[in-house]
C-alpha cells in the first residue's frame, strides 16, 4: 500500500473524534465513560484524546463530568451530528483549496479552469460527510456487535 502524501486528509484528531462519537452514540443514553476507557477503545494516547474531547465538549456534542461518577457522555446534539459536524468541531471548516475557504473565491477564479472542479469536489465531499450521521454509524456498530454475540437472529432465520 502506498503512503498517502497528500495534505488533503483528515487530521488524526478528527479521526479519533469520529471514533469517540460513534462509540459514545452506540452506548445507552446517559452512559458515561472515563477517559482511560475511551483512550483504550479508540487506541489513542490519553493526553491527545483529552484535547479532542475538549473540542467536542466546546461544540456541545458531548458533555464531561469530573469526579468519581464523572466521565464523558454524548449529548442529543452529538447523536444527531454528522461526520462533517464532528470534523468541523475539531479541525474547523474543511476546504479543498484556499479559493474555496471563504466562499468568495480568489482574483483568478474567473480565468481559472480548475476552480469549477475544486468547487464540485468540495460540494461532493461535504455532501458525503454531511449525510454520514453519527447515529446511523453507531446503529451499524451496535448491530454488528449483536450479530457477533448471537443476540441478533437475522441470519439464523434466513437459513
Amino acid at each position: 500500500m502506498k503512503k498517502c502524501n497528500s495534505s488533503m486528509q483528515l487530521t488524526r484528531a478528527a479521526d479519533y473524534g469520529i471514533r469517540v462519537m460513534v462509540y459514545l452514540a452506540a452506548l445507552p443514553e446517559g452512559k458515561r465513560v472515563l477517559l482511560p476507557a475511551l483512550a483504550e477503545v479508540t487506541n489513542t494516547p490519553e493526553s491527545f484524546l483529552s484535547k479532542v474531547l475538549q473540542a467536542l465538549a466546546r461544540a456541545e456534542l458531548i458533555a464531561s463530568w469530573r469526579g468519581k461518577a464523572g466521565g464523558f457522555a454524548i449529548l442529543p446534539r452529538g447523536r444527531e451530528a454528522s461526520m462533517y459536524n464532528v470534523i468541523e468541531a475539531i479541525d474547523g471548516p474543511i476546504c479543498l483549496n484556499v479559493c474555496l475557504a471563504d466562499g468568495k473565491g480568489c482574483e483568478r477564479m474567473d480565468a481559472c479552469l480548475a476552480h469549477p472542479v475544486w468547487a464540485k469536489a468540495q460540494r461532493a465531499m461535504l455532501d458525503v460527510l454531511t449525510r454520514a450521521s453519527i447515529a446511523s454509524m453507531a446503529f451499524d456498530v451496535s448491530s454488528r456487535e449483536r450479530q457477533a454475540s448471537g443476540e441478533l437472529s437475522l441470519f439464523s432465520t434466513i437459513r
